[in-house]
């Protein structure tokens, strides 16, 4: 991967390597996932650009139980996580889903939306309490943190979808990965797509992620709505990668 640098000089994160090499050059084998080793995970991933949807739901399915079971982050769900990212640009993301009429590339997003919420500053901040140094132990989860930059650039072309459901996924996706410190110069521009979840979305979780975006970066919130008491894992699709139950 080529390091490239922004008109000012300044250093600027590598960008994702193309999906293709990421499926070919990471041992998969010797990563783990919630059930093993991930030697069967290139097959699951190679089937999410299978022209068949309900193929390629199936197999979005199968990745959040390998590599999101229980929300948790495996060594597996970076790679995995760069993979998914990486073709989000794929022709074979622009199926439509039957029965629903959205295209797989929402479904994706929300995939990766669930998968960063799951490492997100909310739910690690949750665990420290409990677990005080628990960030500096699990390299794992640091891990995924460290490739929130790369992740978001990779979302963040389709805020502007001509897709509704594709544009919100994409806006929560990039909201939950601008906690990163290096992101911090795009909070305004996304601040905008906070307030069109609020002002379009009937999505309470995603509705959600708006207002602690805006209330976290300093811009003027909505007052507040009844959002239930959440328990530990209610974020984004939180029941498990709800997005991807049947009907197909």
């Amino acid at each position: 991967m080529n390091h490239s640098r922004s008109n000012a000089g300044a250093p600027r994160e590598p960008d994702l390597p193309p999906h293709q090499v990421v499926l070919a050059e990471t041992d998969w084998g010797s990563l783990q996932t919630a059930f093993g080793n991930g030697e069967d995970l290139p097959k699951v991933l190679t089937r999410l650009l299978e022209p068949d949807p309900k193929v390629q739901v199936t197999a979005l399915s199968e990745l959040g139980e390998l590599v999101g079971h229980q929300n948790t982050i495996y060594e597996a769900t970076t790679p995995v996580a760069m993979y998914v990212a990486g073709i989000l640009t794929h022709p074979a993301t622009t199926t439509l889903r039957p029965y629903r009429n959205v295209p797989i590339r929402a479904t994706l997003l929300n995939w990766l939306v669930s998968t960063a919420y799951d490492a997100s500053d909310e739910i690690v901040g949750r665990t420290e309490q409990y677990f005080p140094g628990f960030l500096t132990h699990d390299t794992t989860v640091a891990a995924f943190r460290d490739l929130r930059p790369m992740l978001y650039r990779a979302v963040a072309p389709f805020l502007q979808d001509s897709h509704e459901d594709v544009r919100e996924a994409a806006a929560i996706a990039a909201l939950i990965l601008a906690e990163h410190s290096a992101l911090a110069e795009h909070r305004d521009h996304l601040a905008v797509h906070a307030r069109r979840v609020l002002d379009t979305s009937s999505d309470d979780p995603n509705r959600r992620v708006a207002r602690k975006a805006l209330g976290a970066w300093g811009h003027d919130v909505p007052d507040p709505e009844p959002f239930p008491e959440e328990p530990w894992d209610w974020g984004p699709h939180s029941n498990g990668r709800g997005d991807l139950e049947p009907p197909f």
